[in-house]
């Protein structure tokens, strides 16, 4: 290989691209998910929770094709967001039409609050739209690793919360905590980042935000 490739800190070596090589030439049909979790599973590349690293590894071997240094076969399909459309470069989603009555009542009488993980399943095209709709940065699809909440009391949705894997390099970021190098490598993966978090704007609750945050946690 000519030169040296790096992937989030790590040095691909000849042999490791070898085999990448060998694994795409021996699974002529594999979609590119099929082959990110065979080399996940023979790299023993997993997440602290056990699951594969598959968007990690997919941006390598997508890397790497851009590198000239493998060749992918042609995606085999391509995920669409169904509630939404893009228009003009941006995402641009239906209204969405809620009870948009005042909400002004003390937190006691909404607890308990429910919260539901919604990306994947059929809330997450309201999750979508609610940003879209009301968030001032509006909705943006997320990148890499990451999970959709709604929070609802009494089945009225009071909230939207955003959480994704943390940036690899943030400066001002790392300057505060004032980790190493090695200690960035290490405990990246500890960090959650909220890149979206939106209270509707007629729910009027005080320490609502407050106490979502710390049930979130």
């Amino acid at each position: 290989m000519e030169g040296e490739f790096r992937y989030r800190g790590r040095v691909i070596t000849a042999a490791e691209l070898e085999f990448i090589r060998r694994l795409i030439a021996g699974h002529p049909g594999a979609s590119r998910r099929q082959l990110s979790l065979r080399l996940c599973e023979a790299w023993q590349w997993k997440q602290a929770n056990g699951a594969p690293c598959d968007m990690v590894c997919r941006g390598l071997l997508l890397g790497l094709q851009r590198a000239g240094q493998i060749e992918l076969s042609p995606v085999h399909h391509v995920h669409r967001n169904p509630p939404t459309r893009h228009e003009a470069g941006r995402w641009k989603a239906d209204r969405v039409e809620l009870d948009t009555t005042p909400l002004a009542v003390p937190l006691s009488a909404l607890r308990p609050l429910e919260f539901r993980q919604v990306r994947r399943t059929v809330e997450e095209r309201l999750f979508n739209r609610l940003l879209e709709q009301y968030h001032p940065l509006r909705y943006v699809q997320p990148v890499g690793e990451h999970l959709k909440y709604l929070v609802y009391a009494a089945g009225r949705p009071l909230a939207c919360l955003a959480w994704s894997s943390a940036p690899r390099h943030l400066g001002a970021r790392d300057r505060f905590i004032g980790w190493s190098v090695e200690a960035r490598r290490r405990n990246l993966r500890f960090l959650a980042y909220n890149p979206r978090y939106l209270i509707l704007p007629w729910v009027r609750v005080p320490h609502l935000a407050s106490h979502v945050l710390g049930q979130m946690a």
